[in-house]
């Protein structure tokens, strides 16, 4: 690397589609908010000749909106695709949101990619969220490198960073985490800060000289090559560690020079198999430069180092029926298979649905099938259905380049598919298939809301529906018990972000009101009550009289009706009749409105009238029954309560612990997980949990996850019964 002559800058950084599938490389580029991954975007577009200086496209002079601030902002928490072009290939740059709420768009990106791009702060460090990311990467497989910003920051220190990504991501191999090239320094400023103005090449020993705003290629001095000569050996014998030529490490440590061809071709191979990972540095340009510091180097990574779609191959494919289909890895003569990673809305288009390609070629005007299931629990409806294919563009910020097709391994955008939702399958309409989904997370902060108005209300539910259409990692509560609508979200910002586009995007106003946890009711001994309905009114009246015991149960048994009448008290016709006013009653609570369970409910006597008796009557009849058996008993409130698991660095163990124990929580055991991490399994009431997802970030510093699920509903202490029961009343 290093050695190549490159297209200039200019017209030809324009990315347009792909031709085939080896012109293709698809990064994405992972790292905490603050690392700069959206400044080095921008940077290697300029190097690319996608952008000038003045932020234009080249494109006729059109100023370019990838620049405004307000897209800026929006980049900030979604996913963008910025393609480029460089030395004949297209690169798909896939700039994903570095705050942890936001994770489902990096899920995304991580799905439609070949390879990742880690991006890491100088002054920063790495933090915990992108140690946990580059373990998911490591699972399956997925080739990385490692850029190293913000180098002209007082306290960078590149040296100490290239160790710090060695410790974190080299695991038991830290020499599969090398320097290609190392910084060089010009002279110090006023303030003691030497900035860098250059890079130094470990293999090539060539110095790239970026002071002037333009790459320049020059020997360095001899003085220049010992001080690199550690750092040299020590990339070589890394390389060759990984290299499939068995016998090269041998001849290295015979003494035998290794030619540099040689070396950047292994390296390159190794990079591609995801078995080693070098670091880089970067920069931006100077407001009056071509070239970022180090981006020529990146670019040459991106074409040389990382894999085609090629070799990255096809998720589990299967027919609508589950049936398992083989697919050719990548082939644009295949049958046609590709998958929405990301859905939006523009005011003036309408949904835009950026798609991945795995297989065959999308064409403009085509009908294709969409398939969307497994998200039924998230507020999305299965669903098969034709659509027609409308334009198609490859974007670049908020400008749509239209393309006629687009072929396996390249991504684009398609407007105005109606029904396609985030991770849907586009397929061939007489061939339909369905791709196996990719992991999302589980949305755990509730955000309970209503409308502001009567005509927001008109409006909120079609507002609801685009919104998680876009995001599959929100989902939608229409919660039957206190009848709220609840959207769950992934943090506070989440929930801010579909505050906002419910207000802005779809013009609806909501006010969101405080989350409430679905109770229960239950008596805590043995009552008994009589029901009676008599009236007369001209013509028949009603007259129904039924007596009743009721008796707690186990948890888990819900409401058991009992028929003891004997002599035809009450006639067989009616007794269904005091069982549906009973479980009628029992739904809508006989203390704090909430539903009775885990009761039995046994008639034992009643009284009838030939003439007035009825159906209505006797429904009546029961439910006063059981309302006078709740007055006179002790009334228990039940909350429901859910097993918790979190999965948390050993440093963290213990606040942890202490924490759920605060939140009323039974702490039933801890195991050792991969990683240095222990999974820690608590019972804890639902109610004490409504933020945990919120709190354990802070508690954890963002390296903690967790997941619940209800266990079953319990007795609820009497002094916070008391409390519920009083804000209850003062609602």
């Amino acid at each position: 690397m290093g050695d190549k002559a490159h297209t200039q800058p200019g017209a030809a950084g324009r990315a347009q589609a792909a031709d085939h599938p080896t012109s293709v490389r698809n990064v994405v580029l992972v790292g905490h908010s603050g690392s700069g991954k959206t400044t080095l975007v921008e940077a290697l577009a300029l190097t690319a000749g996608a952008v000038n200086r003045a932020g234009r496209v080249e494109d006729g002079g059109t100023v370019s909106d990838y620049d405004d601030i307000e897209h800026r902002q929006q980049r900030s928490v979604q996913l963008s695709l910025v393609p480029l072009e460089w030395d004949g290939i297209k690169i798909n740059l896939l700039d994903t949101p570095g705050y942890a709420d936001f994770v489902g768009e990096l899920r995304a990106g991580l799905r439609a990619a070949d390879a990742a791009l880690f991006v890491v702060s100088a002054s920063d460090g790495v933090d915990g969220s992108t140690r946990m990311v580059w373990d998911e990467c490591a699972a399956v497989g997925m080739p990385r490198a490692i850029v190293v910003t913000h180098l002209e920051a007082a306290r960078a220190n590149f040296d100490e960073m290239t160790r710090v990504c060695a410790e974190t991501f080299g695991g038991d191999d830290p020499d599969a985490v090398l320097p290609l090239y190392l910084p060089l320094h010009g002279p110090e400023g006023a303030d003691g800060h030497a900035p860098v103005t250059g890079l130094i090449g470990l293999l090539t020993q060539k110095l790239f000289d970026y002071s002037s705003g333009e790459r320049e290629e020059h020997e360095p001095e001899p003085d220049r090559l010992p001080l690199i000569e550690e750092a040299r050996n020590r990339l070589i014998e890394g390389i060759i560690a990984e290299s499939e030529d068995e016998t090269l490490m041998d001849r290295y440590l015979g003494g035998e020079s290794c030619d540099v061809k040689t070396l950047i071709e292994d390296l390159e191979k190794a990079v591609a198999r995801g078995a080693f990972f070098p670091v880089l540095a970067a920069a931006p340009a100077a407001e009056d430069a071509r070239q970022g510091l180090g981006t020529v180097e990146l670019l040459e990574l991106i074409t040389g180092g990382f894999p085609t779609p090629l070799e990255h191959g096809t998720p589990p494919v299967t027919t609508i029926d589950g049936t398992p289909r083989e697919l050719n890895p990548c082939d644009p003569d295949a049958p046609l298979v590709a998958e929405v990673v990301k859905t939006s809305s523009d005011p003036y288009v309408g949904r835009i649905s950026l798609i991945r390609l795995f297989s065959g070629t999308l064409r403009a005007d085509q009908t294709v099938h969409v398939s969307g299931h497994g998200l039924v629990d998230r507020g999305h409806e299965d669903h098969d259905v034709d659509e027609r294919i409308g334009a198609l563009s490859t974007p670049f910020g908020k400008q749509q380049r239209p393309v006629s097709h687009v072929i396996a391994g390249d991504l684009a955008c398609v407007a105005k598919l109606g029904r396609a939702e985030t991770g849907d399958t586009l397929s061939a309409k007489d061939d339909p298939l369905l791709m196996e989904p990719w992991e999302m997370p589980d949305p755990l902060l509730p955000l309970a809301i209503q409308a502001h108005s009567k005509p927001d209300e008109d409006k909120l539910s079609q507002g609801l529906a685009r919104l998680v259409a876009e995001d599959p990692t929100m989902r939608l509560e229409h919660n039957q018990d206190t009848h709220q609508v609840v959207l769950w979200c992934l943090g506070e910002a989440h929930a801010d972000v579909a505050l906002e586009r419910l207000r802005n995007r779809y013009g609806v106003q909501v006010d969101v009101v405080a989350h409430r946890v679905p109770l229960r009711e239950t008596f805590g001994d043995k009552a008994s009550g009589r029901g009676r309905h008599v009236k007369q009114s001209g013509g028949h009246g009603q007259f129904a009289i039924c007596e009743i015991d009721v008796e707690p149960l186990p948890g888990g048994s819900g409401i058991e009706f009992v028929d003891k009448v004997v002599g035809g008290a009450v006639p067989r016709q009616f007794i269904p009749s005091v069982e549906k006013g009973v479980r009628a009653q029992a739904a809508k609570g006989v203390a704090a409105g909430h539903p009775l369970i885990d009761v039995r409910v046994t008639l034992r006597d009643g009284k009838a009238h030939s003439v007035d008796s009825s159906d209505a009557a006797f429904q009546t009849a029961g439910a006063l029954a059981l309302r006078e058996a709740a007055a006179d008993a002790r009334i228990n409130l039940l909350e429901p309560v859910a097993e918790v698991s979190v999965l948390v660095g050993g440093d963290y163990v213990g606040p942890v612990m202490s924490d759920l124990s605060g939140r009323r929580g039974r702490v039933l055991g801890t195991e050792q997980s991969a990683g240095g991490r222990t999974l820690i399994r608590a019972e804890v009431p639902e109610i004490e949990i409504g933020r945990y997802s919120v709190d354990l970030r802070a508690l954890s510093h963002g390296t903690a996850r967790f997941s619940r699920r209800y266990v079953r509903h319990e007795p609820m202490p009497s002094q916070v019964a008391e409390r519920v029961r009083e804000e209850a009343l003062s609602a």
